[in-house]
């Protein structure tokens, strides 16, 4: 059996009827006890009444007359139900509530054997339908059960009553097993529907509908496993998309340095000896162009794709930055008290977006750049900044979009939009961020924020 949910409901039936009859069996168990131990002490108290009636009557050797008025005068004293029977088992007297309950259904009668020979026969209560069968046991001196052919019928009756009383028993279960079963149904059903629906999604999804969500509704567990697989499967469209733009993006950066370098070989053999030259230096530049492209989207790549948390070592950030600045020719000022700054990371990475910032400032930024360095109790600053045209507020978000270039930047300045890119993906790996802001006198600040360590 495939089905989730026809498997769930039939073990809950199981456990269901399991529960039911097993009840029932200690219920009725329990049941039976209880009626065994009331009829043996009304057993109990019935003869010791006989046995106090037997010391009142006249004895068996007195006219019969004198016996049957002094039984019906001690039966309508007690108002009991009793008759007195000769040691031929012939009757002798009878009260007359005993006359009336003898032919009445379900009537028991309980006959004690008095000392002289005779019998007390004893017409007990009328017992509702569902009392237990029989007279039960039997104890105290001189009991013993009526004879068969006066009690038959009644324990005929009990019978029949006790197993309407079972059967009564056996029907509420019944009904109340139905009534859990069909109720139980729908609850599982609903469960097991959630989840073919996730299945549904989830091969929707398998299939190339990277667009597709599942219904996260509820607060149950399924619920939460819907809401993980949105999104998993979130991150998951991100992750592609993205991939799916860089290789776009990429295929069309080659073609401009291939192109050219095309242009320059078709050249370089009818070209004069100082054309040759220039040729050649374009030829590298645009070689080198080409082997940078490679190396940036090969690591936006592997960062987009997340492969393993970072490397968490001690960084000497401050060592680094004024290793970059000095090889760029660029201003390093650092604040007081700032002698030594660590941060966990990977030092190759951070090296890489600080090089980025420094060389995007050199490009676009003027001859005037500076290297802050800023910390305080949570974050540490490195704050970039130049004296060029600056970033319109309205790009200042998009110019670290990938391949992004700002109009009137031509590919001749260098670069191919990915550095800034880069840097905010290795600040966001580094639980860092960046952002442009505008500098005071003209210019920008690229600001890049890294979680402060102790040094």
């Amino acid at each position: 059996m495939k089905a989730l949910y026809l498997r769930i409901y039939l073990t809950v039936v199981v456990v269901l009827a399991a529960f039911a009859f097993g009840s029932a069996w200690l219920f009725q168990h329990q049941i039976e006890q209880e009626r065994g131990t009331a009829d043996a002490a009304a057993s109990e108290r019935l003869t010791a009444i006989a046995l106090l009636i037997h010391r009142a009557l006249p004895a068996a050797s007195t006219p019969r007359e004198e016996q049957a008025a002094s039984l019906r005068e001690w039966g309508q004293r007690l108002r009991m139900a009793i008759a007195l029977e000769d040691a031929q088992g012939k009757r002798i007297a009878a009260s007359d509530s005993f006359l009336r309950r003898e032919d009445e259904p379900g009537a028991r009668r309980l006959a004690v054997d008095l000392e002289d020979g005779r019998s007390l026969v004893i017409m007990r209560q009328f017992r509702p339908p569902g009392a237990a069968a029989g007279g039960g046991p039997q104890q105290g001196a001189g009991a013993r059960q009526p004879p068969p052919r006066r009690d038959d019928a009644p324990l005929n009756f009990n019978m029949l009553s006790h197993r309407l009383g079972g059967e009564a028993l056996a029907l509420l279960l019944v009904l109340l097993f139905f009534g859990v079963a069909v109720g139980a149904y729908p609850v599982v059903r609903r469960l097991t529907r959630r989840l073919e629906s996730l299945q549904r999604g989830v091969e929707r999804f398998g299939e190339g509908n990277l667009s597709h969500r599942v219904d996260d509704e509820g607060k149950d567990e399924v619920a939460r496993l819907a809401a993980s697989f949105n999104r998993a499967a979130g991150q998951i469209e991100t992750l592609l998309r993205s991939h799916q733009s860089l290789l776009a993006n990429a295929s069309h950066e080659l073609r401009s340095p291939l192109a050219r370098l095309k242009m320059a070989f078709s050249m370089f053999e009818e070209a004069s000896p100082a054309q040759r030259v220039r040729l050649r230096s374009e030829i590298e530049t645009n070689i080198g162009e080409l082997d940078a492209l490679v190396e940036e989207v090969l690591l936006a790549s592997r960062l987009e794709g997340g492969t393993g948390a970072p490397q968490l070592d001690p960084v000497d950030l401050l060592g680094v930055a004024a290793e970059e600045a000095a090889q760029l020719g660029v201003e390093l000022n650092v604040g007081n008290g700032m002698s030594d700054v660590r941060v966990m990371g990977e030092e190759r990475l951070l090296r890489r977006a600080l090089r980025n910032l420094l060389e995007n400032a050199r490009r676009y930024g003027g001859g005037e750049v500076q290297l802050q360095m800023q910390r305080d109790l949570r974050e540490v600053q490195l704050r970039v900044c130049d004296r060029g045209p600056g970033v319109p507020a309205d790009m200042r978000e998009r110019i670290f979009e990938p391949f992004f270039r700002m109009p009137g930047h031509a590919e001749q300045a260098g670069g191919v939009g990915l550095g800034l890119s880069l840097v905010k993906q290795i600040a966001q790996r580094h639980q860092g961020s960046v952002r442009c802001e505008a500098r005071e006198g003209g210019g920008s600040c690229f600001v890049l924020v890294l979680p402060s360590r102790p040094g």
